[in-house]
């Protein structure tokens, strides 16, 4: 069912009848790259409209479903994935151990739960990050920052830090590339639920996560073996196949305008290059060009919500972003930082709990607690992650919300980014397997420390 259009009666509200993909030119935008080139960024963006959708309404459409689910307390959302992805590391065995991660964190929330998971990727066009500063100093010369694989090179040279169009193209092929797999994977046996066990396989398997897993699978397989005994057939597709979506930062306005097109059955728009867009705490506001973008979009949407929002902010963003008020449409993610959810995040809950947006509440609980190690790498300790989550749970029952849902970056990779973990990694260790083009993530042990941890409270 099309839904319904709504006109413009205050300011800041979108006009559904007068929306374009290009609206969002008329408005103030940050974060967007100092393109060197305006007439070669117009002939790639051209391309890239004429290029066939990466994802398709209908399975957008599914997906506000499915996070209805949440909003009303029957399901729970783990999106997961990395911080950045990167042009350099882009193999069949990375993408398919980055969804094992999130299959395995799957199965640990939903047997701990009880409740349906709804997954959803970091992954196929997470290629871009806001930056606090449009250039930094490199060996004593100033140069542009590096922006993600979308933009420009992490390389420290000007040449490579120059924004370069031709990278939109490209990440529009990678992210092809990627969503045919993980559509192979998740509809073509992988995602079996009796195939639980070989999801833990080489450093997983081994640690004291990966054993505690393996308790979990035998305890899935023999619930399955009941199940057949009892003659309910397994070969159903809910057994054997997952629904799983994609979502990244639209960050990069001109290539998400590229890639929205207008639905042939409802008439919506929606942007084809993920399932679900969210707009970050650098660039939320209700008169700002990624608002208005997102408001006129059909998909799912989501917002970064930080300690220094406003309940009456806030309150503004969801009507800007979602005026019906549909459930399913809006996830609010929250990120303060350990310490701060008990002061910041009662006010928010409430106003918006008030205003009558039923949105899906979950937590990011790594943007909040980065910082630099005394080797001068960034890195996050899972305890401030976990402490953060906790927080989050309680936080959420004394004001009657549903915590809906957490929003996790994390690697397949057995990295060492973030400290601690049942298999501690150190402070000194970082630099043994730091490989991110950005932000640290959790290698697939201290992910699976996490999920049993979350599955704990979700129990209680």
């Amino acid at each position: 069912m099309p839904r319904v259009r709504v006109s413009a009666t205050l300011d800041g509200m979108p006009n559904r009848s007068t929306w374009s993909p290009a609206s969002w030119r008329t408005r103030p935008a940050g974060q967007q790259p100092d393109w060197p080139d305006a007439f070669a960024l117009d002939r790639v963006l051209k391309v890239i409209s004429a290029l066939p959708p990466l994802v398709f309404a209908g399975e957008a459409r599914s997906l506000t479903s499915s996070l209805a689910e949440v909003a009303a307390g029957r399901a729970f959302l783990l999106q997961a994935g990395d911080c950045a992805e990167s042009f350099n590391d882009f193999t069949a065995d990375s993408i398919r151990d980055k969804l094992r991660v999130i299959l395995q964190m799957a199965a640990v929330l939903t047997y701990g739960s009880g409740v349906p998971v709804v997954k959803v990727g970091r992954i196929a066009g997470q290629f871009a990050k806001p930056r606090s500063s449009n250039t930094e100093l490199v060996d004593g010369k100033e140069i542009p920052s590096f922006r993600g694989h979308l933009v420009n090179d992490d390389a420290p040279t000007l040449t490579a830090r120059t924004p370069d169009p031709n990278r939109l193209l490209d990440a529009y092929h990678q992210s092809a590339s990627t969503l045919n797999l993980l559509r192979a994977f998740t509809k073509g046996g992988f995602a079996d639920l009796s195939q639980v066990h070989t999801w833990n396989r080489e450093f997983v398997a081994q640690s004291p996560g990966g054993r505690k897993y393996e308790a979990l699978a035998s305890e899935i397989e023999r619930a399955l073996r009941f199940m057949r005994a009892c003659g309910v057939d397994l070969s159903a597709g809910t057994l054997r196949e997952v629904e799983f979506w994609t979502s990244h930062e639209a960050l990069i306005l001109g290539f998400e305008e590229a890639m929205t097109r207008r639905d042939s059955l409802t008439g919506d728009w929606y942007d084809t290059s993920a399932h679900l867009l969210w707009v970050g705490e650098r660039t939320r506001e209700v008169g700002g060009a990624h608002a208005d973008f997102l408001s006129g979009i059909s998909n799912p949407i989501g917002a970064k919500v930080g300690p220094s929002a406003t309940p009456a902010e806030l309150v503004a963003l969801c009507d800007k972003l979602d005026p019906e008020r549909t459930p399913g449409r809006l996830v609010l993610i929250a990120r303060m930082g350990i310490g701060k959810a008990a002061s910041r995040l009662p006010g928010l809950i409430g106003a918006v709990r008030q205003s009558g947006h039923p949105v899906v509440w979950t937590c990011d609980p790594m943007h909040g607690n980065t910082f630099v190690g005394a080797g001068g790498r960034k890195t996050r300790h899972l305890d401030h992650i976990m402490g953060e989550i906790s927080e989050f749970f309680e936080v959420c029952r004394g004001e009657g919300a549903w915590p809906g849902g957490i929003h996790i970056e994390l690697t397949g990779d057995d990295v060492t980014e973030c400290l601690g973990g049942t298999e501690e990694v150190l402070e000194e260790q970082l630099e043994l397997r730091y490989t991110t083009t950005c932000d640290p993530r959790l290698n697939g042990g201290q992910s699976l420390d996490l999920a049993f941890q979350v599955a704990e409270l979700l129990r209680t």
